[in-house]
């Protein structure tokens, strides 16, 4: 080999040599990095540098260091020179990092989602997937991640926290159970799995399972106000308000700006019948929220309960700030009448905003705006409609589905804000029975053919409402508690629209109860039949509303707190004479509340003036 030929060769060798040099470095800087030894972790990066500055893992170090001291621009930049050198997937990682840092979700999501194709089996960069989706709000998508992760490494106790946590937060409870349980095998005595798995067993109405849950996270992480709160949410939904208000107390204690921890505490003051202390407790939500429209909305409906109605119809006007209420809501152009302008000639839409039962009791001010010489438009939910399209000054009446084109009009009112605007105190309540339009006499003739003789008092009976109300676990029943009057003298009919399956069995096989509700297609039906009835056995329903106001006798079964309309600690309606209160005691029993109706209703029985023999 003669000189030219060696000189190249040694040309030939230097970036190789240099390469290498650049890697052993590299190399010792990821050791210093990994013992917690930033700065000789740097000094080794700059040499590295300085040898090859192209060097794809030691660009990589430079932004990692960065991001280890929080400067995330020159962490992007570091990264992004080394992502550009060789397209790593731990390179993307580290760039989707700084870049979910900076708050740029998408970019992080699409730093991600390539490393993830790069190295499908990898579980690091399914988790960094994840998380950057749970970041962007696309739960279902980030449950799909975390659900691979366990594909690939079915002991990974963070995807199965994670999986679980979004499923229960996504109303998928029983998905979210099956996760969670794998969560507290591989990490028992993990506080944030229980309190989490506390929750989807209360959304699945095991409620001791959940309350059992709950304290054992308590006693795990004593200091975390969200548990002692939740620990108290459970006891009061089991009714257990004595219990759950030192938790509630703890929570604020702990938390002193704490909002959901007072408004429960209050709540609970009112369920413990407190009411002074309640009010207090809301006042506190105020002084740290005082846009808290639910604190208003509930301190109008406790001065309702208490009889208290003028601040109580104007309290209850919060409702439009709750977005959370399951209220119908509208958009007008026209303004709203709360009884202060004259209407006289005017156009007046009136249009329901709660549910069956409130249209029901409220729409009896329907004919005292006709009568201030407006022309009435009723919007009202669609069964309801052929009921009260003849309602007395009606000018024509909607369903809702028709709602989105009214005719025009020049105000509005909510049926809800009519009390308000009429001023309306316990002792001005239109209480005149029946204010419903009665059913044809042919229709009702239909239904006593179908009854047979009536020889016997006849008796309706409903017993639970709607699933889905936020509190029919405290108003509805289970048919077996109300079985017991079933063997007097009376001819029981059901009033039952569609009975829980609980309720199905215990139903089929007591012959004493009538069944006919499968004719009952619509109000006007339910109302034909119930002027047939002598007497209506109802807990808090839309039928206990109908009944009554149609003038029927009807017997109202209450929990210990009932809704704001029934008042409190009186067996009468100012807003129905014809309705008589049964309620709850303290124990909150409503078997002796039944026991109650037995005994005086099998005195009215023997009291019926049609009674044979």
């Amino acid at each position: 080999m003669n000189r030219r030929d060696r000189r190249a060769g040694v040309e030939k060798s230097r970036p190789a040599a240099a390469g290498q040099g650049a890697t052993v470095l590299y190399e010792d800087g990821m050791r210093h990095l990994r013992a917690d030894r930033p700065l000789d972790a740097q000094l080794c990066c700059r040499q590295a540098l300085a040898v090859d500055a192209n060097h794809a893992d030691a660009l990589h170090l430079a932004g990692l260091l960065a991001l280890h001291t929080g400067q995330l621009d020159d962490a992007m930049e570091w990264t992004a020179r080394a992502v550009r050198q060789q397209p790593k997937p731990e390179y993307l990682v580290t760039l989707g990092t700084v870049l979910r840092q900076q708050g740029r979700l998408e970019e992080a999501l699409k730093a991600f989602d390539k490393a993830v194709q790069l190295k499908p089996d990898a579980v690091f960069l399914w988790m960094a997937l994840g998380n950057v989706l749970v970041d962007l709000n696309r739960a279902d998508q980030a449950i799909l991640a975390f659900q691979h992760v366990l594909k690939l490494d079915g002991q990974h106790r963070d995807a199965a926290y994670n999986a679980g946590s979004l499923l229960c937060q996504s109303g998928r409870p029983e998905e979210a159970l099956t996760h969670l349980d794998l969560a507290d095998r591989l990490r028992p005595d993990h506080a944030p799995t229980l309190q989490m798995r506390a929750l989807t067993l209360f959304s699945l109405d095991r409620f001791e399972e959940a309350l059992a849950d709950i304290r054992r996270a308590q006693a795990l992480d004593p200091p975390q106000a969200d548990i002692c709160n939740n620990l108290g949410v459970f006891l009061h939904r089991l009714g257990r308000d004595a219990e759950a208000l030192p938790w509630f107390e703890r929570a604020v204690a702990l938390r002193p700006d704490y909002v959901a921890a007072h408004s429960n505490r209050a709540n609970s003051l009112v369920h413990l019948r407190r009411f002074t202390e309640a009010f207090a407790a809301y006042d506190q939500v105020k002084v740290i929220e005082p846009g808290n429209a639910d604190a208003d909305w509930a301190v109008a409906l406790l001065h309702l309960l208490m009889g208290n109605f003028e601040p109580g119809w104007i309290g209850r006007e919060a409702r439009w700030k709750i977005p959370s209420l399951p209220i119908a809501r509208f958009s007008f152009a026209q303004p709203m009448w709360l009884g202060k302008e004259t209407i006289a000639g005017k156009t007046v839409l009136v249009h329901v905003d709660e549910g069956l039962g409130d249209t029901i009791q409220f729409v009896r001010y329907v004919p005292m705006v006709a009568e201030l010489g407006a022309r009435v438009l009723l919007v009202v939910p669609d069964a309801l409609c052929a009921l009260l399209r003849d309602l007395p000054g009606v000018s024509q009446c909607l369903p809702m589905s028709h709602a989105a084109t009214l005719p025009p009009f020049d105000m509005y009112i909510p049926l809800d804000s009519l009390p308000l605007a009429f001023g309306t105190r316990l002792d001005t309540i239109p209480a005149t029975t029946p204010y419903l339009p009665l059913p044809a006499p042919a229709r009702r003739q239909v239904w006593e053919d179908r009854l047979g003789p009536h020889d016997r008092m006849r008796i309706g009976l409903v017993w639970s409402g709607n699933p889905k109300h936020k509190n029919d676990h405290n108003r509805s029943l289970p048919f077996h508690v109300l079985a017991p009057i079933l063997d007097l003298d009376a001819t029981f009919v059901s009033l039952q629209k569609d009975p829980r399956s609980s309720d199905q069995t215990a139903l089929r096989a007591r012959r004493e109860i009538v069944d006919l509700t499968e004719h009952l297609t619509d109000f006007v039906e339910t109302a034909a039949l119930a002027c047939c009835f002598d007497l209506i056995i109802t807990v808090d329903t839309s039928m206990a509303h109908l009944a009554a106001a149609l003038g029927r006798p009807t017997w109202i079964l209450l929990p210990y707190m009932p809704d704001f309309r029934w008042l409190l600690d009186r067996d009468d309606s100012p807003w129905y004479p014809t309705a008589r209160l049964f309620r709850q005691d303290l124990a909150r029993d409503y078997g002796e509340v039944i026991a109650k109706v037995r005994a005086e209703l099998k005195a009215k029985i023997a009291a019926w003036p049609g009674r044979s023999g």
